[in-house]
């Protein structure tokens, strides 16, 4: 792994409409690797019907490492087929390039436009570039594209043609959406109701678009099976909303209606400093630094800064 001066290093997180057959996953992250990338995780939901794999390295390995991923899940993924809770427009939904260390965020969106392009060529993919590529203000949003899901894309395409490849549907892969973002939480709480009423209710109170927490993105989804439903959030500015106060505020609002927290997943990886700022308030040590905790201080010094804190962007220790 490189090390946080490095001008060349990115996470990708592509998230992929499959989360009830483990070997599709499976078989998306070994695909990355025969690249040369590294595999941080790869995980599914069956109630999502969603999995999420995260990769890093280099740009020329991103590059090839989207494009494998990209092509086992087209191969092995039918969205005619496809009920999920999450909403979705495509087989690989979305394709985040995340700069790291010291890369800037122009090499990340240089890097999503060559990966969308490319893929919209071997694929046969209508592309919309989001985020930080956006080419327009609307496509910024994953909500917005994903507004009408897979069912209502035709439409879309046809009112809001892709930056890349044709206006019309993949007939089984839907389309995509690549972009360039900063590090994010995806974060999901438990609530210890069956009422999904109730969990709409919170995330409309939570995400900032409906004049909530800045930088929270939250969306009710029916997890009723596992016996509750779920508040799922993405915390994209997580150093100004930190988890501590997502959580304290979803539970104060959640006792005003009469219910509870039952429980939170983590869905991917957090940044080690968010971690941090999570024990700095439970545990009442506004000061805690990284280089007081015992395996920090034994792993490799290149991953502290002066003073101790780690590195925006850098990876723990290993």
């Amino acid at each position: 792994m490189a090390n946080r001066e490095a001008s060349d290093w990115f996470e990708c997180v592509p998230n992929f409409s499959e989360g009830r057959r483990p070997w599709v996953w499976e078989r998306i992250g070994r695909a990355a690797e025969a690249q040369g990338a590294t595999l941080l995780g790869a995980e599914g939901d069956p109630d999502h019907h969603r999995a999420v794999v995260t990769v890093a390295g280099g740009a020329a390995v991103i590059y090839e490492a989207a494009l494998a991923m990209a092509r086992v899940a087209v191969e092995a993924i039918d969205l005619r087929q496809h009920r999920g809770t999450h909403p979705r427009i495509g087989a690989v939904d979305v394709v985040p390039v995340v700069p790291l260390g010291a890369t800037p965020m122009a090499a990340a969106v240089a890097l999503a436009e060559r990966i969308g392009r490319r893929l919209a060529e071997d694929l046969d993919l209508p592309v919309y570039l989001y985020g930080e590529a956006a080419r327009t203000p609307k496509h910024r949003l994953l909500a917005e594209l994903r507004r009408g899901g897979f069912e209502g894309l035709a439409a879309q395409l046809a009112e809001d043609p892709p930056d890349f490849g044709p206006a019309r549907p993949h007939p089984t892969a839907g389309a995509v959406a690549v972009g360039a973002r900063r590090l994010l939480i995806a974060f999901n709480v438990y609530l210890d109701t069956q009422d999904l009423a109730v969990a709409r209710n919170l995330a409309r109170r939570l995400r900032e678009s409906s004049g909530g927490l800045p930088g929270v993105q939250a969306l009710a989804m029916d997890t009723r099976q596992r016996g509750h439903v779920q508040v799922s959030m993405n915390l994209v500015n997580y150093p100004t909303t930190p988890l501590p106060v997502v959580l304290e505020t979803l539970r104060a609002e959640a006792t005003r209606l009469g219910v509870g927290v039952a429980g939170s997943e983590l869905v991917g990886l957090m940044p080690f400093e968010a971690l941090l700022d999570t024990a700095r308030h439970y545990l009442a040590l506004p000061d805690l630094r990284a280089d007081q905790i015992l395996e920090w201080r034994l792993a490799r010094r290149p991953w502290e800064t002066g003073d101790g804190a780690p590195a925006p962007g850098a990876a723990p220790p290993t």
